[in-house]
């Protein structure tokens, strides 16, 4: 895992809707690339409200270098919404930040899929945004 941003941000037109977030209100932003083989596969993008404080802001500014799992895995509090799959291409705000986490500049697909869901831990809900590179299908298990 290399982590690429943690930071203070404005979250995506849907990413605000899907908080209940007012648009042009700053979240708080995690972005990682996942790697298997040595493949950067996976493009992470976190987000977290400011308001209100709790656990998952405590954990999430401690993280560091750790991967989210290690938080929303380790306490059976944590719930986690339903998943939805969503084709994304050139015209969505995450598309040109995946293009390169992902280090497919040279030859941008069309398109790339992503996965996203909810956690919430008491009064908290974290929105995690997975974006998958094409290669992720040229590896063998």
């Amino acid at each position: 895992m290399a982590l690429l941003a943690q930071r203070l941000a404005l979250p995506t037109r849907d990413e605000a809707h899907a908080l209940g977030q007012t648009p042009g209100r700053l979240v708080w932003v995690r972005e990682v690339t996942l790697f298997c083989d040595n493949r950067p596969v996976v493009f992470a993008h976190s987000v977290l409200p400011r308001f209100p404080r709790g656990p998952l802001t405590r954990g999430l500014m401690h993280l560091g270098r750790c991967p989210l799992g290690a938080l929303l895995f380790s306490h059976p509090g944590f719930l986690r919404g339903r998943l939805a799959a969503q084709r994304l291409d050139r015209r969505h705000a995450l598309f040109p930040r995946a293009i390169d986490a992902l280090q497919l500049r040279e030859k941008p697909p069309a398109i790339l899929w992503s996965r996203r869901s909810g956690f919430s831990f008491k009064t908290q809900t974290l929105l995690v945004t997975e974006i998958f590179s094409p290669e992720i299908l040229r590896i063998r298990f």
